[in-house]
């Protein structure tokens, strides 16, 4: 895999609070025989991890478990084309290839979620903060008492049988540094680590455990345990909920459950339960 930018930094130690990743240390750690991550690349700047991975994909240059590390993106998008922005070396934004063989097309849905699950278990464990999920894929944490987005994820195609998964984790950012005032890091909900080396390793190790699982299941969110883990973690369940849909459509209701699609089922004032594949969510008030 060669990565479109890999161009030095001359500043790259001006901030001594946020230290470059160590590449070396990582490949070391995580690219394995028989393991899942094949190769792992850290640049210092591009615009989207994602673009790079998706385009070094279909140009068959990007093997299953490519993972693609910047230090800092100009160009980052989170779900619905929306801006993802950080300081340099703030957080950890990176994507990875995944070519789930075996698992029908039909389940490729699930693996935002899924995503979601590993990158909440690895930053649980390797950050120490308590996280919840919102439905799809926001990672939420806890700041001065109120629920922060402090992770987002996207998953895009890269040609037939590919999909780039791209996660943005703010780590070291500051109040004053937020993009904005609903978005929070783990500093802020006062992780007992914000080494990103460790929490790298966390996550993708995690990522590795879901996703094997999942895969050998062929994809069976219940029979790999998907279904019900999600569930437990999903702060949106129980919650009133205000779904803005495609084509200017919102739906109002309580989200009573993720359904074997990944889709979220609503159920109205009128007694309709309706399932949301795709759409923006606002909880409209604390659990």
């Amino acid at each position: 895999m060669t990565p479109r930018d890999a161009s030095g930094d001359s500043s790259r130690w001006s901030d001594l609070d946020r230290p470059p990743l160590n590449a070396t240390a990582l490949r070391r750690a995580l690219v394995r025989e028989g393991g899942l991550w094949s190769d792992l690349e850290v640049v210092q700047r591009t615009g989207s991890t994602n673009a790079d991975l998706v385009a070094l994909a279909e140009q068959g240059k990007a093997a299953e478990g490519a993972v693609l590390v910047a230090e800092e993106q100009s160009a980052g998008r989170g779900r619905l084309d929306r801006q993802w922005t950080a300081p340099a070396r703030s957080g950890l934004f990176f994507s990875v290839l995944l070519r789930p063989a075996g698992v029908p097309v039909t389940r490729w849905g699930w693996l935002p979620l899924l995503t979601g699950v590993a990158v909440a278990t690895g930053l649980s464990r390797a950050a120490g903060v308590d996280t919840a999920l919102k439905w799809p894929n926001d990672l939420l944490v806890t700041v001065a008492g109120e629920e922060r987005k402090a992770a987002g994820i996207l998953a895009e195609r890269a040609g037939p049988d590919g999909v780039v998964i791209g996660v943005g984790i703010n780590v070291t950012l500051r109040e004053d540094e937020l993009p904005v005032p609903q978005a929070g890091s783990l500093a802020l909900a006062d992780a007992i680590s914000t080494d990103r080396d460790t929490l790298l390793r966390g996550v993708l190790r995690s990522l590795e455990d879901w996703y094997v699982r999942w895969r050998t299941a062929e994809g069976d969110p219940v029979a790999s345990g998907l279904q019900e883990t999600y569930a437990a973690g999903c702060a949106t369940l129980g919650r009133t909920v205000r779904a803005e849909l495609p084509g200017d459509r919102s739906v109002v209701g309580e989200a009573v459950a993720v359904d074997g699609d990944g889709r979220l089922v609503i159920a109205t004032e009128a007694g309709v339960q309706e399932p949301v594949g795709a759409g923006d969510i606002i909880h409209l008030r604390p659990a």
